[in-house]
């Protein structure tokens, strides 16, 4: 029987490369808005990010949204995807 493959994704924070549906989705959308993609729907482009705390700082830290949405991102922007991130947890 033929298996499906997963598709895999690269953890803005921690470079590793792991499960789609383990990850959480940060999209630009066409309006220019920063936002967690908890869905994995809206339109725009994306990256992603682990569900844990500690992986979206090191992607703040490293600017990585900034280099993957070519823009700069407000410091509220990051301390909203921190509050929603830690209340998924």
């Amino acid at each position: 029987m033929h298996q499906k493959r997963l598709p895999m994704r690269m953890c803005a924070g921690c470079s590793q490369m792991k499960p789609k549906k383990e990850l959480v989705r940060v999209v630009k959308s066409p309006e220019q808005e920063i936002s967690l993609d908890l869905t994995g729907r809206k339109p725009g482009r994306g990256a992603y990010v682990c569900k844990n705390i500690d992986c979206l700082k090191a992607a703040r830290k490293a600017r990585r949204f900034e280099k993957a949405f070519s823009c700069k991102i407000p410091e509220e922007v990051y301390d909203r995807m921190e509050e929603e991130i830690s209340q998924n947890e």
